[in-house]
């Protein structure tokens, strides 16, 4: 993956509220899971930016953003659970931007995007 531009007060805010103390990728993954599950007001909407193959949505589908997934779901990446034709079920996080969300859930959907196109893992 290529790197961007390193935007110095999103890195501080990683390193000194996100992933401070975690030394394993265990603890960087729940250091991610709780952050997101505190700063995140759900539901809010959010717009399928990028499509995966793991995952149904097309880009510009906006979607209802329900909740965290379950923290079992989360180890390896961050999924949320979105309402879709009806449906329930988790996608990854990285593939939404919020739209009609606060401005803490919209920082902190940015944040989860900034530190995964950084190529950065647990």
């Amino acid at each position: 993956m290529a790197k961007r531009k390193t935007d110095k007060s999103r890195e501080e805010r990683i390193d000194e509220e996100i992933i401070v103390d975690c030394y394993d990728e265990t603890e960087r993954a729940m250091g991610w899971y709780y952050y997101l599950e505190d700063r995140l007001e759900f539901p809010f909407n959010g717009k399928c930016i990028k499509a995966r193959s793991i995952s149904p949505l097309k880009t510009g589908e906006v979607v209802e953003v329900l909740s965290m997934a379950p923290e079992d779901e989360c180890k390896h990446e961050m999924f949320v659970t979105i309402r879709w034709e009806k449906r329930k079920f988790g996608v990854p996080l990285s593939q939404l931007e919020g739209i009609k969300a606060s401005n803490g859930a919209k920082q902190a959907v940015e944040d989860w995007r900034y530190w995964v196109s950084m190529g950065d893992e647990f």
